[in-house]
């Protein structure tokens, strides 16, 4: 009964995924970005040491300093917390595992593909976080609400007029419909993550019972997870903040180790990348070639998984920042999509092909499932140490990547019950966050390439609204951009921070308050020094 169970959804889920990675997603993923760049003047590399400059570096000089929220009332986490939260959604096993699947199902020349959708996807992510904190709302507990429902619902009925109607009630559809996707790609991110956990320790302790070990680290997740996500965003952010430096630095620093040692190979990976990304005929060994297609196909479908740009699913996080410029937020989201993609998945293609890439037997012939893939290219270099530290990193980053989902699978939820009130909103939540956990344990049973293949799905139908949206609203991001740029430059101009003129005006107040305590804490440091 089981057995025909997977085998019919295996088969429904690879039908509606041809459909959904198909040529038209693949358009307008690049489509999309191409619109953002050229309107906003190819700002991720105009822009680019600036988004560095206002984001990490001041996040990285503040390290040791107690953090002050912008109002006790307000329940609000800091712009690191929402960027780590955002990139403990991004940074998973899609940057280690998918990558090593990616270069077995659509060879090295996925790679490239991988680069080219990131290139593009962090003015996507960049715009998304704009629109997303303009348009997000002030909840009575003083958080805020946000993501592509908000935006797409809101966002589009500014226009006058039968255009104005058509793009009102279009956006009111598409809203319904990104929530209605962001609740079952969150279950499907959670089962894809927890179930590359399981098969980590599966990995590890060959021996052990499939079932039972994913049997034991299911119910272990959704434990832990379970007594996590009853804090919400704040104790999401926390544990977020503090997981991902320490797993992003360990794993960066043993990559470089393994390129360091085999510097001489780094030459060929690269070549080999390249070739193969334009090759009509990616790889021939036993199981037949790769059509130019899949190789794009698997390379932009695996990038879009790792770094989210284009799906709006971290916006959700981001919204939940206290920072009141959504433009000083959309430059978490240039340097989230490039880190998360031109730092991290390009050191995992480098270090599975540096071991791998010469054995094709083994790259493509299926003798190896990914997770394997991906934890022997550390052995390799490392031995049991490496198979040990890898075992740890693999399941915090899914760990961290299944909590952020879990929080943007309930605001999905939450604005889909938005108008039963209070008491209806925190039913609906509370039994998407039971599901939510249940079918963590039941994601650890499933064949990890059919959990992989329905989370990409859901990921392709979550993008479609969301990319429609952004396309039509590409003037506004460039208009937000614009208006704060120029401010920068000491113009008078209104700032534009909220799309609600009362939240605006807030907001403005907020700035004003937020300038003058740094002049009184600037003057201090001053007397302090003399």
């Amino acid at each position: 009964m089981w057995d025909s169970f997977v085998k019919g959804l295996t088969e429904v889920n690879s039908f509606i995924n041809g459909l959904v990675w198909g040529w038209p997603m693949i358009i307008l993923i690049l489509g999309t970005g191409i619109v953002i760049t050229v309107r906003t003047k190819l700002m991720q590399v105009r822009k680019f040491k600036n988004s560095c400059e206002e984001t990490i570096v001041p996040t990285i000089k503040s390290i040791g300093k107690k953090h002050t929220n912008k109002s006790k009332k307000e329940n609000s986490i800091s712009q690191f917390e929402a960027f780590a939260t955002a990139i403990s959604g991004t940074v998973g096993t899609g940057n280690i595992i998918g990558v090593s699947s990616a270069i077995m199902t659509g060879g090295p020349g996925a790679v490239f593909w991988m680069w080219v959708s990131a290139f593009f996807g962090m003015i996507t992510n960049y715009a998304e976080n704009v629109l997303g904190l303009y348009f997000r709302k002030k909840e009575k507990d003083g958080g805020f609400s946000g993501g592509p429902a908000y935006y797409l619902s809101e966002g589009l009925a500014n226009k006058k007029g039968k255009t104005g109607s058509f793009l009102k009630g279009l956006g009111k559809v598409l809203g319904i419909i990104a929530a209605v996707f962001c609740t079952f790609a969150a279950i499907g991110m959670s089962g894809a993550q927890t179930n590359k956990m399981s098969g980590t320790f599966q990995s590890v302790f060959t021996d052990a019972d499939k079932t039972t070990v994913g049997l034991i680290v299911g119910i272990a997740v959704a434990i832990v997870l379970a007594l996590i996500i009853l804090g919400g965003i704040k104790s999401i952010g926390r544990v977020a903040s503090i997981l991902i430096p320490f797993m992003s630095l360990l794993f960066i620093f043993m990559a470089i180790i393994i390129v360091a040692a085999n510097l001489s190979s780094l030459t060929w990976v690269f070549e080999t990348i390249f070739k193969n990304a334009f090759s009509f005929k990616s790889v021939a060994i036993g199981t037949g070639s790769y059509a130019f297609a899949q190789i794009i196909q698997k390379g932009l479908a695996r990038g879009v998984f790792s770094n989210e740009a284009g799906l709006g699913s971290s916006v959700i996080a981001h919204s939940a920042s206290e920072v009141r410029e959504p433009v000083k937020q959309g430059l978490w989201g240039i340097f989230e999509v490039f880190f998360d993609t031109f730092i991290v998945c390009t050191l995992t293609a480098v270090v599975v092909l540096i071991s791998y890439g010469h054995n094709e037997a083994a790259l493509y012939s299926g003798m190896y499932i990914d997770t394997q893939m991906s934890m022997m290219s550390f052995e390799k270099t490392f031995g049991m140490f490496g198979k040990v530290v890898y075992a740890i990193i693999i399941p915090l980053f899914a760990f961290t990547t299944i909590l952020a989902w879990s929080y943007y699978g309930e605001k999905s939820v939450d604005f889909l019950f938005r108008k039963t009130g209070d008491k209806g909103r925190k039913i609906a939540t509370n039994v998407f966050k039971v599901a939510y956990v249940l079918l963590v344990i039941v994601s650890a049973l499933i064949d990890g390439e059919l959990a992989w293949a329905i989370s990409d799905t859901f990921n392709g139908l979550m993008a479609l609204p969301n990319l429609i949206g952004l396309v039509l609203m590409s003037g506004l991001v460039t208009e937000i951009t614009k208006n704060y740029y120029q401010r920068k430059k000491g113009m008078d101009l209104e700032p534009m921070l909220s799309a609600y003129p009362e939240q605006n005006a807030e907001f403005i107040k907020d700035l004003e308050e937020e300038k003058a305590r740094l002049a009184e804490e600037a003057a201090a440091e001053v007397d302090t020094s003399w």
